[in-house]
């Protein structure tokens, strides 16, 4: 919602793009098969789209408006996120725009009582979180779509029924010239809460919808306060209410209050009673200027609400067509950015030829798991921030009061920020090796390392599987070579990465401080298979040369869904 004169897109601060409609062939009678359809060209859809381009495999996206999202709405990126995006090369313009932050603090009757700091060292090359509205993040993602030659972006085309059956996907679509169907193999819903897909299909969300709601307020407000994460607790300004304020680009500030239980939520939306409430919380909780513009608001209630299954046939869910979770902790966008990333790369696998159909199988227990990961802490993180029943409220404000007069005590307001999720009970992944004391498990991540001034380990990974050897001087012996050239020479995309020591020939990789060695607690001989979004799929504290054609070949099957 805009101000009283303002039209929906009358930003302050962003020009919204119009994107034309441009007509399809399909409406000119032509026969047109798509490899891959997606349904949504919010952040999640482009994503998909992007990580499907990254493997040389051609997709049209479809969205029935006509400019990005109204509103900033999903604001903190994850430095996992960030990896990703680099991996897609477009990680530049949301380094350069949003801003990092490594804290937050929480107060408690306007008195600071906990600061957590998110784990961070000059070996990563992103912050642990960036604050960006989401009109930028689906800008410059539509930019990056638009520049690919494999990407065809359909605006103003709304899908409103889905057919399959073994050979494919129909769509019906209406647009301003007329309706068509659209064929494709495979489809990928990215369309939303309100996912018509989802409809179609006859397919519900399960979960839990939390009583608690939250005003979501953008200001414009000039202010030196640094950029972290704030929560008041019982504040002078709104006892009752929880708040939470985040610094976003250019001079807005995110401002969210909890809605007391006999509010209405028609009146609470009202201009009136926003700028009554946020004058009073810039005055009174932020100790700022009354010199502010309002932006944007909105109303908010959370959900932990997911399909029992992300596949259904040729038809895969990702973002919030799938689920629905809490923003506390800023899981949401983060987990929907992991989805199109999981989707994308097993799907391009297959259709390349690569893997079997069943590799897909693989995606809905993998992401199912994150966003019940997700719901865990985030439910936790809900019921603290709006509890649902006296006795939650009593124990929470029981907890604050205690944190407020001991130290000790201060951890339960842990916000919980989100963080990657390990794939350990993966059907794709290997039983992990004892002899390792330390590193990514297999499942998890690989960790990023510095390796010299802006240049650091995720830099060098390739597109499909990477392997990624350790050695004193980033020699290999020849077994090794013949084992990648092997699998190189099957049709997997596999690169080999060299870790070493010591200086060795211009394409090793080499450990000058040994952080690289210690982090994945390597040894010469060491070796991490990582699959192409950057989780390990199997590691070994020796490889072992003789057998090792057999060792990766087992792996890889493995890792593609294989027997």
């Amino acid at each position: 919602m805009r101000p009283a004169g303002r039209a929906e897109t009358d930003s302050l601060y962003f020009d919204y793009p119009h994107f034309p409609f441009v007509r399809p062939p399909e409406l000119a009678g032509q026969a047109v098969r798509h490899r891959v359809a997606i349904v949504g060209g919010g952040p999640v859809g482009v994503t998909a789209a992007l990580e499907l381009a990254r493997h040389g495999i051609a997709s049209v996206v479809l969205d029935d408006k006509a400019t990005v999202n109204d509103g900033s709405r999903a604001i903190c990126i994850s430095r996992h996120s960030l990896e990703l995006l680099q991996q897609l090369g477009v990680d530049g313009p949301f380094t350069a725009k949003g801003l990092g932050w490594t804290q937050g603090r929480t107060y408690f009757r306007d008195r600071e009582i906990y600061r957590f700091r998110m784990p961070h060292s000059d070996q990563e090359r992103y912050a642990p979180m960036v604050n960006l509205q989401q009109q930028y993040i689906e800008q410059f993602l539509i930019d990056k779509a638009q520049a690919s030659g494999l990407i065809e972006m359909r605006w103003q085309s709304a899908v409103t029924g889905v057919d399959q059956d073994a050979g494919g996907v129909t769509l019906q679509v209406t647009t301003p010239e007329g309706d068509y169907a659209l064929a494709c193999d495979y489809l990928l819903a990215a369309d939303g809460g309100r996912s018509r897909i989802r409809e179609s299909l006859g397919l519900s969300l399960h979960g839990q919808a939390y009583e608690g709601r939250y005003v979501i307020a953008d200001v414009r407000l000039k202010s030196d306060f640094p950029t972290e994460r704030r929560a008041f607790f019982h504040s002078k300004a709104l006892p009752d209410a929880t708040i939470l304020v985040h610094r976003q680009p250019d001079d807005i500030w995110r401002i969210d209050y909890q809605l007391g239980p006999d509010e209405d939520p028609e009146q609470a939306v009202e201009e009136a009673s926003i700028r009554e409430k946020v004058s009073l919380i810039i005055r009174e909780v932020m100790h700022e200027s009354e010199d502010w513009e309002l932006e944007w608001w909105s109303l908010y209630k959370a959900y932990t609400l997911a399909l029992d299954d992300y596949r259904h046939g040729r038809v895969l869910f990702i973002g919030d067509s799938a689920h629905l979770v809490p923003i506390f902790g800023v899981r949401g966008l983060n987990n929907g950015l992991a989805d199109a990333a999981n989707a994308g790369w097993k799907l391009a696998w297959v259709l390349k030829g690569q893997a079997p159909d069943r590799l897909l199988d693989s995606y809905s227990p993998e992401r199912r798991g994150a966003t019940l990961d997700v719901f865990a802490n985030a439910g936790k993180s809900t019921r603290f921030m709006t509890p649902p029943t006296r006795g939650y409220r009593l124990m929470r404000n029981a907890a604050l009061a205690l944190a407020f007069h001991n130290d000790y005590a201060s951890g339960f307001a842990n916000p919980r920020q989100v963080t990657p999720y390990t794939y350990a009970e993966s059907p794709l992944t290997l039983a992990d090796d004892p002899a390792f004391a330390a590193g990514p498990v297999p499942g998890a991540p690989l960790i990023n390392r510095r390796l010299g001034d802006d240049d650091f380990l995720l830099d060098h990974l390739g597109t499909g599987f990477t392997l990624l050897h350790f050695s004193e001087d980033g020699r290999v012996g020849p077994a090794l070579q013949r084992g990648v050239e092997a699998l190189q020479g099957q049709g997997i995309d596999i690169t080999l990465l060299r870790v070493s020591r010591s200086p060795g020939d211009e394409e090793t990789l080499v450990d000058v401080d040994g952080s690289l060695f210690a982090g994945y607690g390597a040894e010469p001989g060491s070796a991490y298979l990582a699959r192409p979004d950057r989780h390990v799929a199997a590691r070994w504290k020796r490889l072992d040369p003789a057998d090792l054609e057999a060792t990766l070949d087992a792996a890889l099957k493995t890792a593609l869904g294989g027997d």
